[in-house]
Formats: C-alpha cells, sequence, structure tokens
C-alpha cells in the first residue's frame, strides 16, 4: 500500500490491520478499552509538540492522533455501531449548529455572545440526548446532574478545574482569592495531621483536598494549574538537567552523588536562572 493524502485510504489501511485472517495480530486483538490509553497518550503530544512549537512534530502528532479516531470508527463499524461518515457527520451538525451566528446568521457580534448562545445550544442537546437514551430504554445517565457535563476521564487536575467552574456557574464560589489562601492553610493542617496518624487513606484524602484547593487558587489568579505545573516540570527538568551534567564534569555518577551534592548544584542552577532573567 502507497502512502496518500486521500482520507480514505487511511481508512482502508485501518481496515487491512484489522482484517481477523489478514490483519495484524496486535491491532486485531484491541478493543476500546486497551486503545484508550494510547489515544490519551497521543492527545498529549499533540499538546507537548504545540508547547515547544515544533510544527514539524505537531503534524506528525496530528496524524498519530487521527488514526486513533479511526481505530475507534474501525472497531465500531465492525461492531455495527457506527461508521467514520457518521462520525464526522456527526460533528459537522454539531458544529454548524453550536455556530448559528456564522451559519444561521443569529446575532451573536462578541465572544460573549458567542460562550452563552453556545452554553444554552449544549443544554439544549442534553436534553435531546436525555431524551433518545429515555426512548431506547436506558434510564440512567451518566452524564445527570449538574456536574454530569464534566467528563471524568480527563485528568483529575482538569477534571477539578472544570468541576469548579461548573459550580461557580451557580453561585457556589468564593468571591474572592483571599479566602482560599485560608483553606489552603487549614487542608496543610489537616495533612499534617493525617500523617501523624499513619493511615494511608486519610493521607490521600487530605492531600486531594489539599490539591483541590490549590487548583481554586489558580482558578481564582487566572492561573491555569495545568499550564503552572507543567511550568514547574519544565523548570524542575532543567535544574535535575544541571545536576547531572554537573555532576559528569566532576566524574561522578547520579548514583554515587550524595543528596548534599545535588542540593548544592540544585542551588547553584537557580541562581544561573536569576542572572540570566
Amino acid at each position: 500500500m502507497e502512502p496518500s493524502k486521500d482520507i480514505a485510504r487511511l481508512l482502508d489501511l485501518m481496515a487491512a490491520l484489522r482484517h481477523p485472517h489478514t490483519g495484524c495480530p496486535w491491532d486485531v486483538e484491541q478493543t476500546f478499552e486497551t486503545i484508550k490509553p494510547y489515544t490519551i497518550e497521543e492527545a498529549y503530544e499533540v499538546a507537548d509538540a504545540i508547547e515547544r512549537n515544533d510544527l514539524d512534530d505537531l503534524k506528525d502528532e496530528l496524524g498519530d492522533l487521527l488514526f486513533q479516531v479511526v481505530f475507534h470508527a474501525q472497531m465500531a463499524s465492525e461492531a455495527g455501531a457506527f461508521s467514520f461518515g457518521e462520525v464526522v457527520e456527526a460533528v459537522m451538525t454539531k458544529m454548524i449548529r453550536r455556530h448559528p451566528h456564522v451559519f444561521a446568521r443569529s446575532a451573536a457580534a462578541t465572544p460573549e455572545a458567542v460562550k452563552v448562545q453556545w452554553d444554552e445550544i449544549k443544554s439544549a442537546e442534553k436534553r435531546e440526548r436525555a431524551e433518545r437514551r429515555a426512548r431506547r430504554g436506558i434510564t440512567e445517565d451518566v452524564k445527570a446532574g449538574f456536574l454530569g457535563s464534566v467528563q471524568r476521564s480527563q485528568p483529575a487536575l482538569t477534571e477539578a478545574l472544570k468541576l469548579q467552574e461548573r459550580a461557580a456557574k451557580v453561585g457556589f464560589d468564593w468571591s474572592e482569592a483571599e479566602p482560599i489562601l485560608d483553606k489552603i492553610e487549614e487542608e496543610i493542617e489537616e495533612l499534617r495531621a493525617a500523617l501523624k496518624s499513619g493511615a494511608p487513606d486519610k493521607v490521600k484524602d487530605e492531600l486531594g483536598d489539599l490539591i483541590f484547593a490549590l487548583v481554586n487558587i489558580g482558578r481564582h489568579v487566572k492561573a491555569d494549574p495545568e499550564q503552572s505545573l507543567r511550568g514547574t516540570n519544565t523548570k524542575f527538568r532543567r535544574r535535575f538537567s544541571h545536576i547531572e551534567t554537573s555532576l559528569q564534569a566532576m566524574n561522578v555518577s547520579l548514583e554515587d552523588a550524595s543528596l548534599e551534592q545535588m542540593e548544592g548544584l540544585w542551588q547553584a542552577a537557580k541562581i544561573l536562572e536569576r542572572g540570566n532573567v
């Protein structure tokens, strides 16, 4: 099979990989559940290429993510659920419906007005989805309740942020950032008590409460927690790399270095960073 820019050729390639007799044994045995982690990983790799401003990598990573969509659609087609074409039709229908200011010439001249209109349309779609599920005899809706639209499958940090944003829409929120700092200090004290108790489940619970409060302060000061942590991760990588290269120059391995040596080099890296600001 020759490479092609035609999406139909990609669909044919996926069908060939999944052929029960002549396909790839690994691809054939996959399920939605086993492929899910790869789909999430590819989405993160797209984000990583964007953060590095590497457009060549972005092209490749978008291709990998598209392949995941095609993979899921092929498995769904085999199960008689839906096809790739129906996935395309569904998203086009949704986007046309959610952009009446573009396709139906409705009045929404500002980004704020567009957001209000978008939320109203999504609410209508949610009601229609519930009605469709009821007609199919599905009484339990995993998206029920005011917080039901917040996906559980996304990273916990992002889920926490979305839950807080959703609750804030009905006024369940701090009015300013300062009281949240008091809440963070309260959670720290509760974590200290849990650590003293030696109960692992209690420690985990209190640590979660502390992280949730930290997400809240980030939201109030307009510092996205996910991006803030990514920045810190990058900084940690940079400083640890300084430790590693410095030890190599001293002919000392990471394994043989003492904590005091590494801490000294860490502080040196911080000083270098301040000098480069």
